[in-house]
């Protein structure tokens, strides 16, 4: 099973630390993270799930982003589709730079996976006050279309509560 595993780079400290547990307690129930290498909440998924030796899947939109060694960058004819799904969820697709793109392109794969035809089974995720901006927002509108639970722990009013729905999820 997949999970994708993400966020702002901004995420405050206490929730990179429940961002770690989480990584952590999916590695070790045998799920499969997605994520994208970012700083932040990406980086706090990813170092969970390695504490545990879980499996992943690491997205990146170029090879060696932010000194990752992930095989997964955006390359090939996949990527061509990952694009055009990408192009359809961004409200403002045709004014972003090549990069930008394909940081967006590369969120299409977090959600879906390499084929894009297999949804994760949850998005767990921080967005500032759960607005859903920024690149995760389009994680987040990608994920909303497939049908994909969404867990922002930005939403939330403490910490605990937001645990306390992972924890139900699982």
């Amino acid at each position: 099973m997949f999970y994708t595993g993400i966020g702002s780079r901004e995420t405050p400290q206490e929730i990179v630390k429940v961002m770690v547990a989480v990584g952590e307690k999916m590695g070790e129930l045998g799920w499969t993270l997605r994520s994208g290498g970012a700083n932040g909440a990406d980086l706090a998924f990813e170092l969970g799930c390695d504490k545990v030796g879980g499996k992943k899947e690491i997205y990146l939109p170029w090879r060696g982003f932010n000194g990752s060694r992930s095989p997964l960058f955006l390359e090939g004819k996949d990527c061509e589709r990952a694009e055009e799904v990408a192009s359809r969820f961004h409200p403002k697709w045709d004014v972003l730079s090549a990069g930008a793109k394909k940081m967006h392109t590369r969120n299409v794969f977090q959600v879906l996976g390499l084929g894009l035809n297999i949804p994760s089974k949850v998005v767990v995720c921080y967005t500032k006050g759960g607005t859903g901006q920024g690149g995760t927002g389009q994680a987040i509108r990608v994920a909303k279309a497939y049908k994909v639970p969404i867990i922002d722990m930005g939403a939330y009013e403490d910490v605990e509560e937001a645990i306390r729905d992972i924890k139900r999820f699982l």
